[in-house]
């Protein structure tokens, strides 16, 4: 009583389909929830119980209307840089590794997967696996725990979605069909044409070529269609487009720029850049360093771009600037880093913004929901309330300024300089009005306050219900 969602590629729409489908079962009264084996994201999500698993896993539990959980995404890699990825297991931090020495924990990750799987299965009965990346990398088919090693244990139906937006989507179905394993292939139920742009109808004799070529029927064909939820990778920076807005806003994009859903309610107040360190700020209304997985890194980054030196002067120019985990750190005055961080001893300067000293000498993570109130220092912070978010980051950071926030954060004497841990303080309502609505009067502009978005599930559920064969789908994910 479940079903795997695999994708021809990374960025094919598998997400987004296990959501739908999640949210699909739930609104007919079937008890579902979300399962990914292993990820790989720079976005994540703290759970009640301070787990952490990808932002995709939480954004499909909220789907399926189930509590995000551990057991959704047992396996979790965040990379660092230099081929070394953290490893994330069952939600807490486990071990730093090369990705040649990841490989031979295979068997090992491969279990714990299988034991959550199978804790969600007793709780729920009905789960939605989903794939990650391409389902064919024939390379890796001995170590793939996400797709291969996965379904030859779960022997549960298959639905392959492959991305027409990108081009060449009868190469990408028909080949990852007849690349899979000979006790695979036959799994494969379903294939569901994702990201079509223009009228779908004209895609008919596609769908019967597939069919004729794979055997296998086509579920539908779904318009391509912007969603208010999380993006799960940086590939989908790429395809952002600022909106149309009175106010633009500087998010600085380094190498390991992480969570950077923060910011999703955000892009709907103000026109949001997403720019690479070194990309002239002057033309901003604000500018904001992001969280990122890699501090001392990146922070290297601002210097070698030049980038360090244009915030300093930008912060003097009378403008906010903004630092959110990671970013908050780098806008101390100094970072000390114990090896975790990078791979030697150091002591680094930060951009001396706010009177913030960092040290980085543990290798576990704070991970917790928060909600904060705000001090009220300045014109930006005067005007927010409680915010609610989570913290997930190293370090531990002491501040000889003022706190932005009751006990946390810091920021300066005129309120328009401030960092804090809480990510997901402009995913509120009150956060994105304080600091757009303040912006917009300092330009003399109109501003709409940010309002409730609605349901984006909802949305997304009657988007494939339109365009899908839902009967069949419901059918294969209930009946096996």
């Amino acid at each position: 009583m479940s079903l795997m969602v695999l994708g021809t590629s990374s960025h094919a729409g598998k997400s987004s389909i296990t959501a739908g489908i999640c949210r699909i079962l739930s609104d007919r009264g079937i008890p579902v929830a979300p399962f990914k084996a292993q990820n790989m994201s720079l976005n994540s999500y703290i759970t009640e119980e301070g787990a952490e698993i990808g932002i995709a896993q939480a954004t499909q539990a909220f789907a399926a209307r189930a509590r995000p959980v551990a057991d959704m995404n047992p396996v979790l890699l965040k990379p660092k840089g230099n081929a070394v990825s953290q490893v994330v297991l069952l939600g807490k931090p486990w071990k730093d590794t090369k990705i040649t020495d990841y490989y031979t924990e295979t068997e090992y990750l491969l279990g714990e997967a299988v034991q959550a799987y199978d804790r969600l299965k007793r709780e729920y009965t009905n789960i939605i696996v989903e794939g990650a990346g391409g389902a064919a990398e024939v390379n890796l088919y001995d170590r793939d725990i996400a797709n291969i090693q996965l379904a030859k244990r779960l022997q549960i139906p298959i639905i392959l979605v492959g991305d027409i937006e990108r081009g060449g989507v009868f190469a990408q179905i028909y080949g990852t069909i007849a690349l899979l394993p000979d006790d695979v292939r036959p799994l494969v139920k379903g294939i569901i044409v994702n990201k079509f742009r223009g009228d779908a109808q004209l895609f008919e004799s596609g769908k019967k070529i597939l069919e004729e070529l794979t055997g296998v029927p086509v579920l539908g064909v779904v318009p391509w269609i912007k969603l208010a939820l999380p993006e799960e990778d940086s590939l989908s920076l790429a395809d952002k487009t600022p909106a149309e807005k009175n106010i633009r806003i500087a998010i600085i994009r380094y190498p390991h720029i992480a969570n950077f859903t923060d910011f999703s309610l955000l892009e709907e107040a103000a026109a949001v850049e997403y720019v690479e360190p070194g990309t002239l700020l002057n033309a901003y209304d604000a500018v904001i360093l992001p969280g990122t997985k890699n501090t001392v890194s990146d922070l290297a980054v601002l210097r070698e771009s030049g980038a360090a030196d244009q915030i300093v002067a930008y912060a003097k120019t009378g403008k906010p600037v903004i630092g959110i985990c990671g970013g908050y750190q780098m806008m101390g005055t100094s970072i000390f880093d114990n090896a975790i961080e990078g791979e030697i001893i150091a002591d680094y300067e930060g951009l001396n913004l706010l009177p913030v000293h960092t040290i980085f000498d543990h290798y576990d993570k704070i991970t917790r929901q928060v909600k904060r109130v705000s001090k009220g220092q300045g014109p930006i912070l005067s005007r927010m309330n409680i915010a609610a978010g989570y913290e997930i980051h190293s370090g531990k950071s002491s501040v000889a300024g003022t706190p932005a926030f009751t006990d946390e954060g810091c920021v300066d004497d005129t309120g328009l300089i401030f960092g804090t841990y809480m990510h997901g303080l402009f995913a509120n309502a009150g956060a994105v009005d304080a600091l757009v609505g303040y912006l917009a009067g300092k330009k003399n502009v109109s501003y709409t306050p940010a309002g409730d978005a609605g349901d984006p599930y909802a949305v997304l559920a009657r988007h494939l219900e339109g365009c899908l064969d839902v009967e069949r789908i419901v059918a294969l994910s209930t009946v096996n």
